[in-house]
């Protein structure tokens, strides 16, 4: 009997693996701009044409790299963030499975272009659909800029199932602000076919969701700050009678990496119960820091979903200081059993209280 299991190409396994990391546009651009931070960059700036299907330029003033990185970077696995399996649970930064760059490089035409402060000159390195094309010396500023042109050339089916412009900008737009919003310090600018989109100075948190979700947001938030020994709970929830009847603007981050989590979503609803209508959404953007060792964000390819080792002590915690940001906030109803105000004349008027007078007949005799 003849054998029929055999090795896959290698260009093949690639773009295998680049459906699990560059679903559309919008996953490059996440990507990218999680690679800028972790280079230290204080100013990244976005660049889209036709919603990503022609160009996503990422430029960043990080710090760069070296000849031999510029040309490794682009290999699958290959990664400055961990070392070993156990750097895995001890993870601070965005990328570090080391597909990202390999599986962008497999589906487009990527040119990089890098340079460290020290160098005198950068590196230009082309790519087109995982094959090395050349690595040569150019003239660039510290930092680097990635140029994905015409995503998903060499696979036309996938190409197809892409959306309208129109929606997949919106998708750009959606991991850009995941990005941003964390990120108050970094200077981001978004451009899509050359119109400026965003342009968001480093500035504070309330700065920061003012000038992605729009000035009147400052009037309708509550600030949250509790801190214990087994989470950082930081952020902003919205007033119950700023509620909208759709869901929108709800932002989980644990150290700042965006998750979506339904159990975390369920604490929040559940310190707004009694509150407002049930079939109202209230806005949220909460920051939660944990030590890496109590968490594992291994467990999918665009690390959205994260496991916590305790998780319900993480949920009590959330229920509570959602609830008790919103009761300072004077939301809900409070009570004091220690003092009842309403019998507290002396505490209303500033004054003594003097006992009342009143006015008889000494003659009067019912009899």
């Amino acid at each position: 009997m003849s054998n029929i299991i055999s090795l896959l190409p290698e260009n093949v396994a690639n773009q295998i693996a680049a459906g699990e990391v560059v679903q559309r546009p919008a996953s490059v651009v996440k990507e990218l701009l999680e690679n800028a931070i972790d280079a230290g960059a204080t100013q990244i700036k976005l660049i889209v044409k036709d919603a990503g299907k022609t160009l996503i330029q990422v430029i960043d003033n990080g710090k760069g790299m070296s000849p031999f990185d510029a040309r490794l970077c682009f290999e699958r696995h290959a990664t400055s963030k961990i070392k070993t399996a156990d750097d895995l649970f001890n993870i601070y930064t965005k990328g570090f499975r080391g597909e990202a760059l390999a599986s962008i490089a497999a589906v487009a035409q990527v040119e990089l272009k890098t340079k460290q402060d020290a160098d005198i000159v950068g590196q230009q390195i082309t790519v087109e659909g995982g094959n090395f094309v050349e690595q040569t010396e150019c003239q660039s500023i510290t930092g680097s800029s990635f140029c994905v042109k015409n995503l998903f050339y060499n696979i036309p089916a996938r190409r197809n199932f892409l959306k309208e412009d129109s929606t997949e900008l919106k998708h750009i737009i959606d991991e850009f602000e995941r990005v941003a919003l964390p990120h108050s310090d970094i200077h981001f600018i978004l451009f899509s076919n050359n119109n400026e989109v965003f342009n968001l100075p480093a500035t504070s948190l309330i700065q920061r969701i003012m000038g992605l979700f729009g000035t009147n947001n400052n009037q309708k938030l509550v600030p949250i700050d509790q801190t214990t020994d087994v989470v950082k709970i930081k952020g902003y929830v919205g007033k119950p009678e700023s509620a909208k009847r759709k869901r929108g603007d709800q932002y989980f981050f644990v150290n700042n990496r965006f998750i979506k989590s339904p159990y975390l979503n369920h604490a929040v609803y559940e310190a707004y119960r009694e509150l407002m209508p049930h079939d109202s959404h209230p806005a949220w953007y909460l920051f939660l820091d944990v030590d890496p060792k109590n968490i594992d964000i291994n467990i999918h390819p665009t690390k959205t979903e994260i496991k916590f080792i305790d998780e319900k002590t993480i949920y009590a915690l959330l229920h509570s200081s959602v609830k008790r940001a919103l009761g300072k906030a004077n939301v809900g109803p409070s009570l004091d059993f220690e003092s009842e105000m309403s019998f507290d004349m002396s505490a209303s008027s500033g004054k003594a209280a003097l006992p009342p007078k009143v006015n008889y007949d000494p003659d009067f005799n019912p009899f």
